[in-house]
């Protein structure tokens, strides 16, 4: 089978589970932000940044050590499983006491309002500390299906899992009003019911995450509780700045929500959160392609290191990986004007930030494609120092535009700091590990679909008709340029 044929299938899975899953999920949006008010949805969004900046901590950089140390050590796969899991365990174990513990004052810190939402803080807390725990422990037991090539599985799962929490929303949303008002087990269900209130959101997610975990069982039941010490020295130096790297990644996409709150006046914070959160909703699409490439792309790379043409395949797969990035782009600025009702009209003020955010995930994208480099060559330090710099970069440009500009200040500030992580993740690879990548032909694209992302969004005003005569001049161009390499690909 042809490398690029195994490498297409097995995204090609992971990516129409990922689109799937993040679009059913989608659903949920417009929902959020008819049901809840601006203030109310800025809850939601605070209270989810929080957790995608714990999330990497509890991981602990395993997931991609596992799948390093896996093709490292062959022969040992077993202590790798059992190695990779228990750090993890023993992390969120100790979270999950530390964090039940001090729920009271946890609910404080991240709280703006009085002695009733700090009643409610209360118990968002307590729920978000289980599901961090569960999903966590749920990581390496994830990543051995993706390890044994069980992609269907997989997304079996993640299915499950988001059709739970989307069931469980729509439940708590609307069928258990509909049976209180049509006399229905009305008198119990009244008597706990709290109406529209944002903590059945958490709870559904809690029951979702929980459900994942007893699905998982038979990869649960594989691990032995053996530590290899010797072998986790070198898993640990590999790890640790792995798990930097992530958070970093994490903070300069969560944290602006953080300190939105933080640095804005106490009156109109979760108004202006709960707008930024949704109108980053519009830019999940590139996000969700970017997913669906790792989760393929991950165990693929790694796989693939010990062929002799690896680096030449690395440098095709980002080649195509910046043209799909740069039609959806075009694409989906082009279509604002029919996205931007996924949200209701009350979030609309926010849509001037949505390109500056798409194309933020390009250059993360891109950047996740680069990375492969210090992966590889056991030189994870690097994107340690990396992230850093964009973690530095996000904390200290937020916090000087954050109380002039808003959220439009984090947009700008988002997607600066993931091309200056892009641009230096490139000149170090080409520096210690050099990729034949086609430079000028893909800076070419995204110059090209930054320019016509400009026509469409500022000049032609979001207009439709306008916007998708781009994007087609866009394709029709590429197609010219590109359709020799395209059959050569093909016929290989």
């Amino acid at each position: 089978m042809s490398v690029y044929k195994k490498f297409a299938g097995q995204t090609l899975i992971y990516g129409l589970s990922t689109i799937f899953s993040r679009l059913f999920n989608f659903i949920l949006t417009p929902i959020y932000t008819r049901v809840y008010p601006t203030s109310v949805y800025g809850i939601f969004t605070k209270m989810f940044s929080y957790v995608s900046i714990i999330n990497p901590i509890l991981a602990f950089g395993m997931e991609t050590t596992y799948f390093r140390y896996l093709n490292k050590h062959e022969d040992k796969k077993q202590e790798v499983y059992n190695n990779s899991f228990l750090v993890i365990a023993f992390i969120s174990t100790l979270f999950l006491i530390t964090g039940l513990v001090f729920s009271d004052y946890l609910a404080r810190y991240t709280i703006n309002g009085g002695l009733t939402e700090l009643a409610n803080q209360k118990l968002y807390v307590k729920y978000f500390v289980w599901i961090l725990f569960v999903d966590a422990i749920s990581v390496i037991p994830f990543a051995k299906l993706r390890a044994d090539g069980k992609p269907f599985r997989y997304s079996l799962i993640k299915f499950l899992n988001i059709g739970v929490f989307v069931g469980f929303n729509l439940l708590f949303i609307f069928v258990i009003p509909w049976l209180i008002k049509n006399d229905v087990g009305s008198d119990w269900l009244a008597s706990w019911y709290k109406g529209r209130w944002v903590g059945y959101v958490f709870i559904s997610n809690l029951i979702a995450s929980i459900v994942t975990f007893v699905m998982l069982l038979p990869q649960f039941l594989e691990i032995e509780f053996k530590f290899n010490k010797a072998l986790f020295g070198n898993m640990f130096g590999y790890s640790w700045p792995v798990l930097v790297a992530n958070l970093s990644f994490i903070i300069n996409e969560n944290l602006d929500k953080i300190l939105l709150s933080k640095y804005l006046p106490t009156n109109i914070a979760d108004h202006d959160i709960g707008i930024y959160g949704a109108v980053c909703k519009l830019a999940i699409f590139i996000s969700i392609f970017n997913t669906a490439f790792r989760l393929g792309a991950e165990p693929f790379f790694f796989s693939h290191a010990k062929n002799a043409n690896a680096k030449q395949t690395y440098a095709t797969i980002l080649y195509y990986f910046v043209l799909a990035l740069s039609i959806l782009f075009v694409g989906l600025t082009a279509n604002i004007e029919i996205i931007k009702h996924f949200i209701s009209d009350k979030y609309w003020v926010g849509l001037t930030a949505v390109p500056y955010l798409l194309f933020g995930y390009v250059c993360l994208g891109i950047y996740m494609n680069l990375s492969v480099w210090y992966r590889l060559s056991d030189q994870t330090r690097f994107g340690l120092y990396i992230s850093l710099v964009g973690a530095v970069f996000t904390i200290i440009m937020n916090i000087i535009l954050i109380p002039k500009y808003s959220y439009m200040g984090s947009a700008w500030v988002s997607m600066f700091a993931y091309l200056i992580i892009m641009v230096i993740s490139y000149v170090l690879g080409q520096k210690h590990y050099p990729i034949p990548y086609n430079l000028k032909r893909m800076v070419a694209y995204l110059v090209v679909s930054i320019f016509l992302v400009y026509l469409s969004f500022w000049v032609f005003k979001q207009n439709n008709y306008f916007g998708n005569g781009l994007l087609i001049i866009f394709l029709l161009g590429m197609f010219y340029f590109e359709k020799n390499n395209l059959l050569k690909l093909l016929k290989k």
